[in-house]
């Protein structure tokens, strides 16, 4: 039995890895996109849920499996999280509530406009290199090799970056500032108001950002993947930049 959970782990990793980088997903899907089957999956989804680590949940939009009840959505618990590169957010925490005491809010947020300064220091080398992306696409590169697994999905009314992972969630649920100056700087390099929809910080599966037509609309001659991939919120189209 030892030997079978030891065998096991990495498949569970990649499990966790897949919900994680893809956002919440259906067994079917996972089992589909990670070549395994679906009775294999649901046993390393049992395990997990278990664990704490994978949370099951109706979806928001009904994904049928033929007749009966709708197929459950997995979703990564902060427990399941916790296993990608936060080991640091207690250390983080302390150190800003010792910047808040001594500096005040003032500090706080001109910390946390530091840390994003990535966002507007690399925008437009990265727009240069890449003119078939369109400026959503460019920040959803920048912020997927800042840690953030961020893609963009098209919506009717513009595009909706979404990051799956935040590699600052639990010290932004204390410090907001961290996400505040995040959606400052998205809105400063695209020129326009964006509206930050929810964060993994207050309990939400994914952050997402809503990026208006006229800033986030793809360029003529774009690229992009159209996927069938379960997410959170309605979609038409997904563009996966990596």
């Amino acid at each position: 039995m030892e030997n079978r959970a030891r065998e096991d782990q990495p498949t569970r990793q990649r499990v966790v890895r897949s919900i994680l980088v893809e956002g919440p997903s259906t067994a079917a899907a996972l089992a589909e996109r990670l070549d395994l089957t679906p009775a294999a999956v649901r046993r390393h989804l049992d395990q997990l849920v278990e664990e704490g680590a994978v949370v099951a949940g109706e979806p928001r939009t009904p994904v049928r499996r033929g007749r009966g009840r709708p197929a459950k959505v997995f979703s990564l618990t902060e427990t399941g999280r916790d296993g990608f590169d936060q080991a640091y957010d207690d250390l983080a925490a302390q150190a800003l509530r010792f910047l808040a005491e001594t500096g005040g809010d003032d500090a706080v947020r001109a910390f946390a406009e530091r840390r994003v300064a990535f966002v507007e220091e690399r925008f437009g080398q990265v727009e240069q290199e890449h003119p078939e992306l369109s400026p959503a696409q460019v920040l959803a590169r920048i912020f997927t090799e800042e840690g953030y697994a961020a893609a963009v999905r098209e919506l009717p009314i513009g595009e909706q970056l979404c990051q799956q992972h935040c590699p600052v969630a639990h010290v932004a649920h204390e410090f907001p500032q961290l996400c505040e100056a995040e959606t400052a700087a998205i809105s400063r390099v695209l020129d326009t108001h964006v509206q930050r929809l929810a964060t993994i910080a207050h309990g939400d599966g994914v952050c997402t950002t809503c990026i208006p037509e006229t800033s986030g609309a793809p360029r003529a001659g774009s690229t992009s993947i159209s996927t069938s991939r379960n997410h959170p919120h309605p979609t038409t189209k997904e563009t996966v930049t990596s």
